[in-house]
């Protein structure tokens, strides 16, 4: 284990693990949060839809913009300025709550927007950062100890936050959040990496094509970027919102949403425990593999198993997430150039959840229309196809783990 763990004497990686983990607990605290202020200010669940859509909009539509960002300037200068941005909107939506009884509506749409803003912005730039603090033969642990952080923030969060809102106030809480960025804007501040060339530079849509092609011209990674375009419109957006529906209607309510979505969360560290030292020799014929798996607790509740079964579900889908994580980013780190690397990550990061929003907003009325039953079927019907389709795709059959001394960045044109 120790050997595994070297990647944490590496002081600018531990540094910047730090500031990260307390800003990921930090965010996942302020969606619980957020959620009771709206709806203890007397805000309807519709309120809450827009303000959690008006967040999740912004974010998406920018993504492309912010990779340029962060392969055109220095990256952790882009994820410094985004953290003072959602640091500053969520200590003025907690005053806003602070302050007012029920808050203007457009007011509080517009800091969610801005702090939407600034996940968007900081995704690109943290995917191309990690590759940057971290030798070529430590880049697994690393993503892997990456998501052990997120894995822990998923559990640890929403708890935490639901404990803080009942001795304190949900204001109080979102303000909590804001706090938790402050070590990761210290630990950017402190790190140091080498900044892009000024004089690489070309104009900012040049470099946003350039980046496209790059991304284009890898079938493993479009592929997968597609699968999950629909798995998040088709599977995991139904189960968030369906998944608290079942949990209300079949299981006796919160309590069960909360047990599933904690065995979720545990088997994200389980995952992530397990890939820490493994390195399959075709990473993303496992990693595909695995993810036919993700459609577990969907199945569990389509026939309404006991909340155990359930909760192994979520178990196993959180395992799974782990998993593909690991080995998905290990390869983009491997085969994408680093030059690229915010842009082409802000194009798989802008596939996979362009839709998630369609989803959000339909499987309530789908499942209306039909069931919910039906709607969770369909999604892991489309899991299962859609895995088994891209274990026959040459280019995920055929990629294959390599030696950091042998890898070559698949470089086509990311700065023509």
């Amino acid at each position: 284990m120790r050997s595994r763990l070297d990647v944490l004497r590496l002081p600018a990686f531990r540094v910047f693990v730090a500031g990260y983990a307390t800003s990921a607990l930090g965010t996942l605290m302020a969606g619980v949060a957020l959620a009771f202020a709206v709806l203890d200010s007397g805000g309807s669940p519709t309120t809450l839809s827009y303000v959690l859509a008006a967040r999740i909009v912004p974010m998406v539509a920018v993504l492309p913009f912010a990779g340029v960002l962060g392969d055109r300037f220095p990256r952790r200068l882009v994820m410094l300025w985004a953290d003072v941005l959602r640091a500053a909107t969520q200590a003025a939506i907690a005053v806003l709550f602070f302050t007012t009884t029920t808050p203007h509506i457009g007011l509080l749409l517009t800091l969610a927007a801005l702090g939407g803003l600034g996940e968007a912005v900081f995704r690109p730039s943290f995917d191309g950062l990690v590759p940057q603090l971290v030798p070529d033969d430590r880049r697994h642990e690393a993503n892997t100890f990456l998501g052990l952080v997120r894995s822990t923030a998923t559990v640890a969060g929403p708890a935490l936050a639901g404990l803080l809102v009942v001795l304190t106030d949900p204001a109080t809480v979102l303000l909590i959040d804001a706090l938790t960025y402050v070590p990761s804007i210290l630990a950017l501040l402190w790190i140091r990496v080498p900044d892009p060339d000024p004089a690489a530079r070309t104009s900012m849509l040049r470099e946003m094509r350039a980046g496209w092609r790059q991304f284009a011209s890898l079938p493993w990674l479009w592929t997968i970027t597609l699968q999950f375009t629909l798995f998040n419109l088709l599977l995991w957006a139904p189960y968030l919102v369906l998944g608290p529906v079942s949990a209300d209607l079949f299981y006796g309510g919160a309590g069960a949403w909360a047990a599933i979505t904690a065995a979720y969360g545990a088997g994200a560290i389980v995952g992530g425990l397990t890939v820490l030292g493994w390195k399959p020799a075709r990473p993303l014929l496992v990693a595909t593999a695995a993810t036919i798996l993700w459609a577990a607790p969907s199945a569990a509740l389509a026939v309404r198993a006991p909340l155990l079964v359930v909760c192994a579900g979520g178990l196993v889908a959180g395992i799974v997430s782990a998993v593909f994580g690991t080995l998905w980013m290990t390869a983009i780190h491997q085969r994408v150039p680093a030059d690229a690397m915010s842009r082409v990550n802000s194009y798989v990061v802008f596939g996979s959840f362009s839709v998630g929003p369609i989803g959000l907003a339909l499987a309530g009325p789908a499942a209306a229309s039909t069931s919910i039953t039906t709607v969770l079927l369909i999604g892991v019907a489309w899991q299962v196809i859609s895995g088994l389709t891209l274990l026959g795709v040459p280019a995920i059959r055929h990629f294959r783990h390599v030696s950091p001394a042998r890898a070559e960045p698949e470089r086509t044109t990311a700065n023509a």
